[in-house]
């Protein structure tokens, strides 16, 4: 394909050279961002009176045609070219004849490409918050099934007091609303349009940015020309976006890797999610989980890229900014894909009730309200607090719990203990008295789920 930059240069280069620099193999699927964008500059060309309507319609039809062809395989890339600009306006030369040249009138590739990508990321901040909620839909789902299921909360890995299954899946509805949020606010950020800011400052035709802005959907356009191309910002807010959206995926397939073990066991997995063993007929192997939790890497990995390649780089455009766009398609088909996978694996998984409850009752988890019990009879907390641990010291050595240690074994601690201790201490009414907003009792839980499915409807 011929280069459209030939003058000054014969725009001969070497095949190695050529094949270094183009972008045609990653940038060609912002084919979709760059015509529509195409399209509205030649609207505001007209408008402008730089290209007559007849021309105009001439642009227009020539590359709804394109787009179509591309859109149902059709027309097919050409690796030869230098970029997905190039290629458009080529086709679009040999489709309309000598019009097709006049598309490029007012406009730069610098502009044109920090549009093409601001779009594409937009689009991309919808996809994903969509499919956020598929998965807080899940979790919900699962949250509202049980709402009840009392297991034992953990802080450094240890039990540490009785909470709901509901409650704790709730938690993870509430980081991924959070990651909803910072994807909107991304998409705030990035409501800017650099188009027409040309190479970098500017152009002296009379053009209307903000008219072909609206037609794109932006509400205002870039105030600086310099700062209208060489900012990649928004990129840096996506991936941001992505890597907590991961970071709260990694943390959740932990869980659930710790969770499905045999020395857990508080959950199983449905077979359409994990894996098997080529030797050991046993296993059922969390590979999905384990997989996303693998993959977070690769997108902090993204995210630091972009910030390395951006750290150093003098204004306005360089090329070194070719390098912006694999980590953001990286980033963002690893999410959709992690995403894909995590809300049925949450939807099909199964809560083992007994097992939750089990290890709860093993823990000694109702210490902190056997030390309350005695703080609502009239001791100061501190005292309360050593009594309660001499007590499960004691437990530990008779193989006991704190629910089967007798009334008697309890008063020889304090005389304060009577016969309505174990209803305290018992781990069902532990639960039920946190009624605290946003605590584990499961009036409470239910009040989160009404809460975030409000938020799922209001936000469809």
């Amino acid at each position: 394909m011929k280069k459209m930059w030939t003058g000054v240069t014969d725009g001969v280069t070497n095949k190695i050279a050529d094949d270094f620099n183009s972008s045609i193999s990653f940038d060609s699927r912002m084919f979709a961002q760059d015509i529509k964008g195409s399209i509205a500059h030649a609207m505001m060309l007209a408008k402008q009176n730089i290209i007559s309507e007849e021309e105009k319609t001439v642009l227009i039809d020539g590359l709804s045609g394109i787009l179509e062809d591309l859109s149902s395989g059709k027309l097919e890339f050409d690796e030869n070219a230098e970029d997905i600009h190039m290629f458009v306006e080529q086709i679009l030369t040999e489709r309309v004849g000598e019009t097709g040249k006049k598309l490029h009138t007012a406009r730069s590739r610098n502009d044109q490409v920090a549009l093409d990508f601001r779009m594409y990321v937009r689009d991309e901040i919808k996809v994903i918050i969509s499919k956020l909620k598929s998965l807080i839909s899940s979790i919900t789902t699962q949250a509202e099934t049980n709402y009840d299921v009392i297991m034992p909360g953990y802080t450094h890995l240890q039990r540490a007091q009785p909470i709901t299954m509901g409650h704790h899946l709730m938690a993870y509805a509430t980081m991924f609303m959070r990651d909803i949020g910072r994807l909107e606010q991304a998409d705030v950020m990035l409501d800017v349009c650099p188009i027409g800011s040309c190479a970098l400052a500017g152009t002296t035709y009379n053009t209307d940015r903000l008219f072909e802005a609206q037609k794109l959907g932006f509400s205002q356009v870039s105030m600086n020309s310099i700062d209208g191309v060489s900012d990649r910002d928004f990129a840096v807010d996506f991936l941001s976006a992505c890597s907590l959206i991961m970071m709260h995926l990694s943390r959740f397939s932990e869980e659930i890797i710790l969770w499905s073990s045999w020395e857990f066991k508080f959950i199983e997995l449905s077979s359409e999610f994990t894996t098997g063993s080529s030797i050991m007929p046993q296993k059922r192997n969390p590979d999905m989980a384990e997989l996303v939790r693998g993959k977070t890497g690769r997108v902090y990995g993204d995210l630091m890229a972009l910030l390395t390649t951006l750290k150093g780089i003098p204004l306005a455009y360089n090329k070194d900014m070719q390098e912006d766009k694999e980590s953001v398609f990286d980033a963002g088909d690893t999410v959709k894909a992690c995403l894909d996978v995590f809300a049925p694996m949450i939807k099909t998984m199964k809560v083992l009730p007994e097992n939750t409850l089990l290890a709860a009752q093993k823990g000694f988890i109702n210490a902190t309200d056997l030390a309350d019990y005695l703080v609502k009879k009239g001791l100061p907390f501190r005292s309360a607090y050593k009594i309660s641990g001499e007590i499960v010291k004691e437990c530990l050595s008779k193989g006991l719990v704190l629910e089967t240690l007798s009334l008697e074994e309890y008063k020889k601690h304090s005389d304060l203990f009577e016969n309505d201790l174990y209803n305290d201490i018992s781990l069902k009414t532990c639960v039920e008295k946190r009624i605290s907003l946003g605590g584990t009792s499961p009036s409470s839980v239910l009040e989160q789920i009404k809460l975030v499915k409000g938020y799922l409807e209001k936000n469809v």
